[in-house]
């Protein structure tokens, strides 16, 4: 990887190594395991699809209550990358105990989630704000894009085992004591082992270059800085008007990454062709989120930004009228285009928005912004599909978030060209 440090390099491979969380957790594996078992109990697969979201939300509430306080510490030198590690480990931990949970408690399960879930947003607090310690201005883009590009293609590995797996175990129903759920068990304690491995490089190579001294009475001065911050907010008013166009496109974004696997499983797409469409759109989503960082340095970040958020629209709408796997395979296809995109480019734009001391507490904010607006998507998702007994509903119900991100988007940089290279 021509022109990139040691240090980026780690820092870099951590999407490589937790993007296997986020295909086979969040997206594919454990919403149909979670979907199965629940349907066994005798719970419907609309509500089952609201009850993955409401688990997203309550997570999404833990995060909101102390993503500024650890955030606002890990300012001080010394203290990110133990907030870091400390979120990885129990990342790691809680995803490889979702193989332990018994397959009857579908209670359980939701709650170990929520833990993989805590373990796996927290982590990526810190591991966002390391982006302004690893790059330059000039080549904030570049590095960020290559993390999610990379994180794309690291998360098709361990994927492909555990869907292998999968695909041997429905074949051979149930024969040599390897059944569907025992597979999928199998793929938590895989997606765990990937997860801690590769994250030692950035662990070993990647450190905090931007901080505050320590001083005494940190915490009191903390959250007296955060406060400070909220006060003075005028000061920051590009960084947080775009924080508030993020709240919104980038929730309907997760939403329906989040969502996918549920909504697919409600149109009857089988769990194999689920599988197969969602490692597609991995491959998919590479090379278009390297396209664009091209872009973004012919047009601008914000340009394709708002680019992204109008594919988005279009997702929406389009999913009112899905029938078939072809129309399934078309919006994955759609979707695969934009997310790397819209991820990696409203990271890098945002970081060469705040102060590089603050980066820490900045982030924090960033991750407050998507994450608590992550309470809003799965909820009007799961409310929308509850009214109209129909999941398709409620995914164009996301339209909603994408109108409201991108107005405030378009009349603060696109109109303005208020925008950074």
């Amino acid at each position: 990887m021509a022109k990139v440090s040691k240090e980026q390099r780690s820092w870099i491979l951590y999407d490589w190594a937790n993007s296997a969380y986020s295909m086979v957790i969040t997206s594919t594996i454990f919403p149909i395991f979670y979907k199965a078992i629940a349907d066994k109990q005798g719970i419907s697969g609309t509500d089952s699809t609201a009850n993955i979201g409401f688990a997203n939300s309550i997570a999404t509430v833990l995060l909101f209550i102390i993503s500024p306080i650890l955030g606002t510490i890990a300012d001080y030198k010394g203290f990110k990358k133990k907030f870091f590690n400390f979120f990885v480990l129990l990342g790691v931990i809680s995803t490889a105990l979702l193989a332990i949970i018994p397959s009857q408690s579908s209670f359980l399960l939701l709650l170990m989630y929520i833990i993989t879930t805590l373990g796996f947003s927290g982590s990526n607090i810190f591991y966002d704000s390391f982006l302004t310690d690893v790059s330059e201005e000039k080549d904030m883009d570049r590095i960020s894009t290559f993390g999610f590009a990379f994180g794309y293609i690291g998360s098709t590995i361990p994927f492909i085992i555990c869907m292998a797996l999968v695909i041997l175990a429905e074949t051979l129903k149930g024969r040599f004591f390897l059944t569907t759920d025992s597979a999928m068990k199998v793929s938590f304690v895989i997606t765990a082992i990937w997860w801690g491995i590769f994250t030692i490089p950035m662990i070993k190579n990647v450190h905090q270059k931007n901080f505050i001294e320590k001083e005494p009475n940190y915490i009191k001065k903390s959250f007296e800085r955060m406060y400070a911050t909220f006060k003075n907010i005028m000061e920051y008013k590009t960084a947080f008007l775009f924080l508030l166009a993020y709240f919104f496109y980038i929730d309907g974004v997760d939403t329906i990454i989040k969502m996918a696997t549920s909504y697919g499983t409600d149109l009857n797409i089988d769990s194999t062709t689920l599988l197969i469409v969602l490692l597609v759109t991995q491959f998919v989503a590479f090379p278009f989120a390297i396209i664009y960082a091209h872009l973004a340095e012919k047009f601008g970040a914000h340009k394709m930004i708002f680019t992204a958020i109008l594919v988005y629209c279009v997702v929406c709408v389009y999913a009112l009228f899905l029938r078939t796997k072809l129309d399934f395979w078309i919006i994955a296809m759609l979707i695969g285009t934009s997310q790397g995109g819209i991820q990696s480019l409203s990271r890098s734009f945002f970081g060469k928005l705040i102060p590089k001391e603050k980066s820490n507490q900045f982030f924090g904010f960033y991750n407050i912004f998507g994450k608590f607006a992550a309470i809003v998507g799965p909820t009007l998702l799961g409310i929308t599909a509850k009214i109209f007994g129909d999941t398709r509903y409620g995914v164009f119900s996301i339209i909603l978030l994408f109108i409201a991100g991108g107005s405030v988007f378009y009349y603060n940089f696109i109109k303005k060209e208020i925008h950074l290279q």
